[in-house]
């Protein structure tokens, strides 16, 4: 009771921490740290509780003892992914029109970009929803599924596909939300699905014995109640946006906008979905403790991915909104700031990680062998950390200035262009050292991309 006491008072902090930040043009006026902190604290903490979100479901699968029910988990990431990618279409697209829209004082043309994102993310949902349904077989044999996890993985994608729509629908409201300025509401919306997901995935996994049906089941249901807490933001509040279907409308320069900037951010998560499923196949040629490992160790590194992207994506609309509206020093100080911290942020935890692995992995299971591959894995994918706070920093400010085509580059890049073929090389030379390589070593390379790109978009405004 005391920590969910702390956590109140937390967030009624940075609702007053936001109050105060748009009552002073949290865009043009706020000091540097003021306005990053304003909106990145509470985006970070919204990503940190996702964290916890994706989390929860590989802890209490974890409490069945069950190394091939983890696995299945494993397995069906690339689909949650793949869903992911739909709504950040819509998502980082829309809101990333939208923060340009509002820096230009075009409030109508922004109303029709948060409707139509909507209605296209529940439109995209219900295609996963269908095609999930109808391929089933196909999808789980594509993703690695073997004789020992099919089941499992079929009784977890069964149910993601059916709520398809509210998980698609779920990931694009609350980019949209946060477009215009709102980080507390995303945050909130995330923080209540998290909160339904810890206290539905014990009922439905273990005292009602449905395993990780069970963690599916728990998951597409707190999507459904964010979902509804976004349209209640939309419908009751005092927002500059509308979800209104009078609203919706189709326009050449929209569909222009939206999917220039959404296609490199969804085609990231697609070729993440689709590098997982490469992945996927080649770790499971070493045996289905290795797939549960490399699941238990994906989430483990989520605590500081996910903290670094929120980072990133709570500055996006500070940079998109000064890039607009031509205050370049201003949003060159923003990126400037971010990333000191993005990387101190990316060191510390890298350290900390390094030092608390094998607890942290022996918190989601306790199979020796799945522990002691666990550990070492970790060790190597925590080598990259360090430069991702850069990576993800260049991307996001290609996206908020409107930059498709350098953040399609970095995007292919990170879980495709360079990530497949250093995985193939890697496991031809390696062997399974080689697979658990090929991220890092992904990552590095991309990092550095990202810096000579950005190097030569600022010479370019020079």
């Amino acid at each position: 009771m005391e920590q969910w006491l702390l956590l109140v008072e937390w967030m009624n902090f940075y609702v007053i921490v936001m109050e105060f930040a748009m009552k002073n043009d949290i865009f043009e006026n706020l000091s540097i740290p003021k306005a990053v902190g304003s909106l990145a604290l509470p985006t970070m903490m919204g990503m940190l509780v996702m964290v916890v979100y994706n989390l929860t479901g590989t802890f209490f699968v974890g409490q069945l003892h069950d190394a091939n029910q983890i696995a299945a988990i494993t397995i069906t990431m690339p689909i949650f992914l793949l869903l992911m990618a739909f709504g950040t279409l819509l998502g980082v697209g829309g809101g990333s029109y939208i923060s340009i829209l509002l820096g230009k004082k075009e409030g109508e043309e922004a109303k029709q970009a948060a409707s139509f994102a909507f209605y296209g993310s529940l439109a995209i949902g219900v295609i996963c929803m269908l095609v999930g349904l109808m391929f089933m077989q196909q999808i789980l044999s594509l993703s690695g599924a073997s004789v020992h996890t099919y089941e499992y993985a079929k009784g977890y994608l069964v149910i993601i596909a059916v709520g398809s729509p509210a998980i698609v629908a779920s990931f694009s409201l609350g980019q949209i939300i946060r477009a215009e300025g709102a980080a507390k509401q995303a945050m909130a919306g995330m923080m209540i699905g998290t909160i339904i997901n810890i206290v539905l995935d014990p009922i439905f996994i273990l005292w009602m014995g449905m395993g990780v049906t069970g963690a599916a089941v728990a998951t597409v249901l707190a999507n459904v109640i964010s979902v509804f807490y976004y349209i209640y933001y939309f419908v009751k509040r005092n927002s500059q946006l509308s979800i209104s279907f009078k609203k919706f409308v189709l326009t050449k320069k929209m569909l222009k906008a939206v999917f220039s900037i959404g296609t490199p951010a969804s085609i990231n998560s697609l070729l993440m979905s689709t590098s997982n499923i490469i992945l996927n196949n080649f770790a499971v040629q070493y045996g289905d403790n290795v797939v549960a490992a490399l699941g238990v160790v994906s989430r483990v590194s989520l605590i500081p991915i996910m903290l670094l992207l929120g980072l990133c994506q709570g500055v996006q609309p500070l940079i998109g909104y000064n890039y607009a509206a031509n205050n370049k020093k201003r949003m060159t100080d923003i990126i400037n700031f971010t990333a000191i911290w993005g990387t101190a942020i990316g060191v510390i935890f890298t350290l900390l990680l390094y030092w608390l692995g094998k607890s942290a992995i022996e918190v989601f299971s306790n199979d020796p062998a799945v522990v002691n591959l666990g550990e070492g894995f970790l060790q190597v994918i925590l080598l990259s950390i360090p430069f991702l706070g850069i990576q993800f920093l260049v991307t996001t400010s290609f996206q908020a200035m409107g930059k498709g085509i350098p953040s399609l580059w970095l995007s292919i890049s990170r879980q495709g262009i360079m990530f497949i073929p250093i995985l193939i090389i890697a496991n031809a030379w390696g062997g399974l050292k080689g697979v658990i390589s090929a991220q890092p070593l992904t990552d590095i390379m991309t990092t550095v991309l990202a810096i000579v790109l950005f190097y030569r978009e600022i010479r370019k405004k020079h």
